[in-house]
């Protein structure tokens, strides 16, 4: 299929080479060469400013060029051309996302930042997807670290650190209005206005919309996981002096969403069936920042932010207040040397209501985190060989005192190759579920035949203990000619103290009416392993109006139960449920009279312990920039099947679904 794919896209590039007779515009970064494109600044791998071709990470930018090209309507779909990354969609409104392995619905060793705002959720783990509605326009670039992040970035940063950059409202000015809709987006739309206030401050205000349709269940019939969402922020930055600036920035969502899950309907009789639920989700946040520059060789930070949200399910609700501090300083030391050290603190509290399937125990908690870290960072031979040591020391409520440290070196021999090599430590901190949850799974007739009935519980274990990795990672970057790059990235990590379903003794719990027998199913640190990997991309300017980006991921995953273990499920589960092989291949064509072609096609393996079977993702675009300020383009999504299966994961909150076949239209007006 890629093959095909690939001849369309030798023909057109073709094509669209003669009509341009071989002049190319400047006005985006399609006409960028590779050169410039490498060497984008980034901020993740060291939170300073340096060259991407100089990162001794495997780290993959997402550029507003890029998203423009994508066709994508949501983050989960950006982040489909990131290698090593495993985007597997539920249903209409869920996602499981993960780094080199290890991808459920709420994927905990990964990471995600909006701003320096940490959005991971401490009750479950991992991100709730449906909420992180950033408008696409506003995006400056997403920063995507594959592999541990937790030295700078702290717990939970253990296979990479997705870092959503957005732009200064100062890049935001005039007004801004996307309409859209079509087939599954049904409804989609952004209003926004940028400007000045005064000297020194740059604002913009926006409001977002949008508005999915069901999808389909597994028997073909149409589910209830429609989807909407308004959104709502602002952002404002400020020039106090010469030496200080200031970012204040907020938003404010709400909406509804559904879902089928499997509920215990009741306990006696027993009877466990699907049943479709709605949820409310609503939530917001107010970020400040403060930037003191004493010199070109010191700099600081001050940031602060609160974030509350509420969750009406699917199953227990939830409420969580966040309050977090952090405070950066960047110093230069002598001419080869740069320090960079801070410290935060974050308390996050919550309240949750039980329901006749799910609990937490204690229904209220408080959570506080403490942390200080320490990067130094030394240039062995000035422009050439660069080693950074660094580690970060946290202090959290449910695992007490944890140590991430990490050594990175990069090497230029030329202004054109980077060889880099790194490794680290990094922790998952258990999440609220891990230590308190109370979860029937299911309901049944005593097969011993009694008249009492049978629940099995899942449980919490208030003895859980952190999950570590150790990660040695390697990569190599190059560009020749200004029309070719490629970055390969290696990994070996070793895993302790994964976390395993033990059974436990069955019991009689005589109350609460009706008695019933208790299967407890309970969280223990009784898995540990390694897995490996290889991933490249590359971009190739075939001529000054074709760019093609082809890509590939390799995952081998080799997990083991400890002796004392029970848990016969976890390690194939794990095993087969990430895709051991990936593909992609991007092109970008800028055809004649300013309309532009964009295709893509992703290869996913199959994941046998779920049952789905491979499928390749082709998606495509065309855009007609009618005039400087205006654009319509149209989108198809998934064209090659009417529908396939991209998760069947066992534990999942929701049902999965199956993904169609869609399109869209959408009109982009920028104007003052």
């Amino acid at each position: 299929m890629l093959a095909c794919l690939l001849a369309l896209f030798l023909i057109a590039g073709t094509n669209s080479a003669a009509q341009s007779g071989g002049n190319s515009s400047t006005h985006d970064l399609s006409q960028m060469s590779i050169e410039d494109l490498m060497n984008i600044q980034v901020t993740s791998v060291s939170k300073k400013e340096q060259k991407m071709s100089q990162a001794a990470a495997a780290i993959f930018v997402i550029t507003q060029e890029d998203i423009r090209r994508s066709g994508a309507a949501n983050i989960p779909d950006l982040l489909r051309m990131v290698p090593g990354l495993d985007i597997s969609q539920i249903n209409a409104n869920n996602w499981a996302i993960s780094a080199r392995g290890f991808n459920h619905q709420f994927e905990n060793k990964l990471l995600v930042l909006i701003d320096g705002r940490a959005v991971y959720t401490p009750l479950i783990g991992g991100v709730n997807w449906d909420v992180q509605d950033v408008p696409l326009e506003d995006i400056e670039r997403i920063e995507v670290i594959r592999g541990p992040g937790g030295t700078l970035w702290g717990a939970n940063a253990v296979n990479g650190v997705i870092n959503i950059l957005t732009k200064k409202a100062a890049d935001t000015k005039g007004a801004l209005l996307t309409v859209g809709g079509g087939s599954d987006a049904q409804a989609m739309g952004t209003a926004q206005f940028g400007g000045s206030a005064g000297s020194g401050t740059d604002y913009r205000i926006f409001a977002k919309f949008l508005n999915h349709d069901s999808l389909p269940e597994l028997d073909g019939f149409r589910g209830d996981d429609r989807w909407n969402l308004f959104h709502g922020g602002f952002r404002s930055d400020t020039n106090v002096s010469a030496n200080d600036s200031l970012t204040l920035q907020g938003d404010l969502y709400w909406g509804n969403e559904g879902a089928t899950i499997v509920h215990i309907f009741s306990i006696d009789p027993p009877v466990t069936d699907d049943v479709d639920s709605r949820l409310g989700i609503s939530g917001g946040n107010i970020l400040g920042r403060w930037n003191h520059t004493f010199s070109s060789r010191s700099s600081t930070m001050l940031q602060f932010y609160y974030d509350d949200y509420d969750r009406g399910g699917p199953e227990a609700h939830e409420e969580r207040h966040t309050i977090d501090l952090e405070f950066n300083h960047r110093i230069a030391a002598g001419e080869r040397q740069e320090i960079v050290w801070g410290a935060g603190v974050r308390r996050s509290w919550d309240e949750t209501q039980a329901t006749i399937d799910q609990a937490f125990v204690p229904a209220e908690t408080t959570l506080l985190l403490f942390n200080v870290f320490l990067q130094d960072t030394v240039a062995l031979k000035p422009n050439r060989l660069y080693l950074t040591l660094g580690t970060k020391l946290e202090h959290y409520t449910y695992d007490g005192f944890g140590v991430q440290p990490s050594a990175r070196l990069a090497w230029t021999p030329t202004n054109w190759q980077t060889f880099w090599a790194a490794v680290s430590r990094a922790n998952r901190s258990p999440a609220r579920k891990d230590e308190g949850l109370e979860a029937g799974l299911a309901a049944f007739p005593d097969p011993g035949g009694s008249a009492t009935p049978v629940e099995v519980i899942l449980s919490g274990n208030p003895q859980i203990k952190p999950e570590h990795v150790l990660a040695y990672e390697a990569g190599f970057r190059t560009e020749l000619n200004g029309r070719f790059s490629v970055d390969v990235a290696a990994f070996y990590n070793r895993y302790t103290n994964l976390i395993t379903l033990e059974p436990g003794t069955q019991f009689l719990q005589p109350s609460p009416a009706p008695a019933r027998f208790v299967i407890p199913v309970i969280f223990q640190n009784e898995m540990h392993g390694s897995t490996a990997g290889l991933e490249i991309s590359a971009n190739m300017k075939i001529t000054d109006r074709w760019t093609l980006s082809p890509g590939y991921a390799l995952l081998k995953m080799h997990l083991h139960t400890d002796p004392l273990s029970q848990d016969t499920n976890s390690v194939p589960d794990y095993e087969g449920s990430n895709p051991q092989h990936q593909a992609q291949l991007r092109s970008h064509v800028e055809l004649s009279h300013g309309l532009a072609w964009d295709a893509s096609a992703y290869f996913v393996d199959r994941l046998p312990f779920q049952q789905v079977s491979s499928y390749t993702r082709v998606d495509t675009q065309i855009s007609w920039k009618a005039a400087e300020r205006l654009e319509l383009s149209v989108v198809g999504q998934n064209l090659l099947q009417d529908h396939h299966l991209e998760s069947l994961d066992a534990v999942t909150l929701v049902n999965s679904s199956l993904i169609k076949r869609s399109a869209y239209a959408k009109f982009t007006w920028r104007f003052w």
